[in-house]
């Protein structure tokens, strides 16, 4: 299979799209017990075959299911790894306007990588639908390992429950980043060459109102930076050569809603210098995510690709007001390192974003359109 990532376009995606209404309707209708688990595969089934069909027509060369088959864009992928618990604590995340669903992951066992984990069952289905398309490369995308470390050390409870299963940190790590690796492995045999790590870790941790709180239970962001680093790059290591890793980092994504402010430049040395990924994802779409310049601490030769299209709003941006940005951006990584995408996927859980299926591939024509136009 190619990669289309080989003929650098310039258009991407983050990966997650609104959830059509049957799909919606099923899941709904399997909690209430009105139908089965095979018939609610039926559907995501179907639903993907007609997001696919939906994303070649509309010129795109990095095609996802949409997260289809999820709940979350990173529990699922947590539950499913031997020694994880699907736990239901007091709330949820609570973002700037809204508190999500109540669900999370604590420490129940020693954390290994499960040979029917979901998001390899997920891939091989997509892989079905574009393995022979030598157009199009099928991406998957799954939470970064730092994404699970800070979920398993939120709140005192989850915290007790790794002490009754590990000794030390450093085993912990290693025993995430060993799961990870594995199903990085699995993937790759199952065909997939291009990975993303969707990381709010650090969106969160260039918050000041977010890291105030974290001083007051005693962590220090550098030190949780360098953790963050080691549990990703523990990952990340004797990969295939033809398996694209990237990042993905946003401030949160929850029915139109986020979670984080900052710029990029506390993280920076640590996220743009050192994490091995060959390209960074980046939130881009308003005054949350601040300035360029810490750009330039990009490792050089890798890639960036901005997200400058909120997937937030349904308002479209001017199209040359996008323009100008990439060519500000242009003044800390190369053109040619450069890329154009919304800020976030359309659906980070199942509720999605507040704009409608037209609306979302607006934005997406925009996207393609104003890339065409930079990129020529």
């Amino acid at each position: 299979m190619a990669n289309a990532t080989a003929t650098k376009l310039h258009y991407d995606i983050v990966g997650s799209f609104l959830r059509p209404t049957k799909l919606k309707q099923a899941r709904e209708a399997l909690k209430a017990g009105k139908i089965s688990d095979e018939q609610l595969r039926q559907t995501e089934d179907q639903a993907i075959k007609d997001l696919v069909a939906k994303e070649k027509k509309h010129g795109l060369k990095i095609i996802t299911d949409g997260e289809f088959r999820r709940s979350y864009w990173h529990l699922d992928t947590f539950w499913g790894f031997n020694g994880i618990k699907h736990t239901k604590p007091e709330h949820g995340y609570f973002f700037h306007d809204e508190e999500t669903r109540a669900d999370s992951a604590k420490v129940a066992g020693k954390i290994t990588f499960n040979a029917q984990h979901p998001d390899l069952a997920a891939y091989k289905f997509l892989h079905e639908l574009t393995g022979e398309d030598a157009e199009v490369t099928a991406r998957q995308s799954i939470p970064a390992p730092a994404q699970l470390y800070a979920e398993l050390i939120r709140g005192e409870e989850n915290r007790q429950a790794i002490k009754r299963y590990y000794s030390d940190e450093e085993e912990l790590i290693a025993d995430i980043g060993k799961a990870y690796h594995d199903l990085l492995i699995a993937l790759y045999d199952a065909g997939c060459r291009d990975v993303k790590f969707d990381d709010c870790t650090w969106g969160m941790i260039v918050d000041d109102n977010y890291w105030s709180k974290r001083i007051q239970e005693g962590f220090s962001r550098e030190k949780l930076a360098e953790l963050y680093l080691k549990v990703n790059n523990a990952a990340l290591t004797d990969l295939p050569k033809d398996l694209r890793v990237s990042t993905h980092v946003c401030r949160g994504n929850y029915h139109s809603t986020w979670a984080a402010s900052g710029g990029y430049a506390p993280i920076a040395d640590y996220l743009f210098s050192r994490e091995n990924v060959q390209a960074y994802y980046l939130e881009y779409d308003d005054s949350r995510s601040g300035d360029f310049a810490p750009l330039a601490k990009v490792t050089s030769g890798k890639d960036v690709v901005l997200g400058l299209v909120t997937s937030k709003r349904p308002e479209l941006e001017d199209s040359q007001t996008l323009v100008d940005r990439v060519k500000e951006a242009s003044r800390f990584v190369p053109l040619e390192h450069l890329s154009l995408s919304t800020q976030c996927g359309f659906a980070s859980t199942e509720e999605g974003n507040k704009l409608t299926e037209q609306q979302q591939w607006d934005k997406i024509e925009l996207v393609i359109e104003t890339a065409n136009k930079i990129w020529k």
